[in-house]
């Protein structure tokens, strides 16, 4: 199976999550249909697997291939566990890009398994110290924030959250073509003097460098569309992220206790609905579809386990994105495995 010069290829992971194979496939395929012209994607699994999805289905687009991979990594299985399996539909998939017969990879299996794995076979960006997973956060003004990291690293040094605000900046402003984004760093307080040591270190770091630095924000920045790219550790990023996860089910929740109180309220939800679907929609993941593993020398997109087709869809065409704005390849560029001017090596 060749590469076609005049497409981007994507890997699709169509094995080891929550949900079906046949909703990662169905997304896929929705994503071929929607860029016929500059987007192929190969499913990679089980043959068996894919042929159940693929052999009832009648308009199959020209832009859709496969590649078996015999094994796959089981969500509960350690990150150690999954780079092990050798011909995994992770490991295949990746190997793809690494070989150049894919440039991108995407997967909605176990996120630890497709970040060592990532790690290992694409390699990091040259002076990259760890890589970071963004996610993008929505926003009152309808401009998402890009949060990173938000669970690849628990720990972190100041000059891994500086090279973080520096990938995201890079990311945001070639992906959403937002000039010079405002970066910020995630503390209990907006003073340059509220924090802890590693938010005090990293502060004068990002004061040094030529980023758009806003300075310190808090939690309820957040969500307010003034900041672009907020920076944080890995450890307080995925509870940022596991709390905005859980925003859309509570308010769902409560609106259906207090629409069953009586008929006003009840007639009051339905003068609503249309804002509440568009609420609804706003943090809904299957908008943004996955996040990008940045960092790693390559493309490499880690989707929810839970995906819908539409989730996996927008996750393939943001990794073609990645691949036309060669994210990987000026993050290369701007790296150079420095710190800012006039500060010492404070990893």
């Amino acid at each position: 199976m060749g590469k076609d010069a005049n497409m981007m290829t994507v890997a699709l992971d169509v094995m080891g999550a929550d949900a079906s194979p046949d909703s990662i496939i169905q997304g896929g395929i929705w994503a071929a249909q929607e860029r016929p012209d500059d987007v192929r994607v190969v499913l990679v699994g089980k043959t068996e697997v894919v042929n159940n999805t693929i052999q009832g289905l009648k308009d199959l687009p020209p832009n859709v291939d496969f590649q078996d991979a015999p094994h796959s990594v089981a969500m509960a299985d350690t990150p150690t566990e999954g780079i092990r399996k050798k011909t995994s539909s992770i490991a295949v998939g990746l190997m793809m890009q690494k070989n150049g017969k894919a440039d991108a990879f995407v997967s909605a299996g176990n996120t630890g398994a497709v970040m060592a794995s990532s790690i290992l076979i694409l390699g990091r960006i040259e002076g990259v110290n760890r890589p970071a997973i963004g996610s993008f956060f929505p926003t009152s003004t309808g401009v998402p924030t890009l949060v990173l990291d938000v669970g690849a690293n628990a720990e972190c040094k100041p000059q891994t959250l500086y090279q973080f605000g520096l990938m995201g900046s890079i990311y945001t402003s070639l992906m959403s073509g937002r000039t010079s984004p405002k970066v910020g760093l995630l503390s209990i307080g907006e003073e340059k003097s509220k924090g802890n040591e590693l938010i005090f270190q990293t502060h004068e770091l990002f004061e040094k460098s030529d980023l758009n630095f806003v300075g310190n924000v808090e939690g309820r920045d957040v969500l307010t569309g003034e900041i672009d790219v907020i920076v944080t550790d890995g450890f307080v990023g995925n509870i940022l992220l596991k709390f905005a996860e859980s925003v859309e089910g509570f308010l769902t929740s409560s609106l259906r206790r207090q629409v069953s109180t009586n008929i006003f309220s009840r007639i009051g939800a339905g003068l609503m609905r249309p804002f509440l679907k568009r609420l609804r929609r706003s943090f809904d993941y299957a908008e943004s579809g996955g996040a990008p593993l940045l960092g790693v020398d390559g493309v490499s997109i880690i989707c929810h386990g839970s995906s819908s087709p539409k989730a996996i869809k927008n996750a393939v065409l943001t990794a073609a994105e990645m691949v036309r704005h060669n994210i990987h390849g000026n993050i290369r560029s701007e790296m150079n495995g420095v710190v800012p001017n006039g500060v010492s090596d404070v990893s």
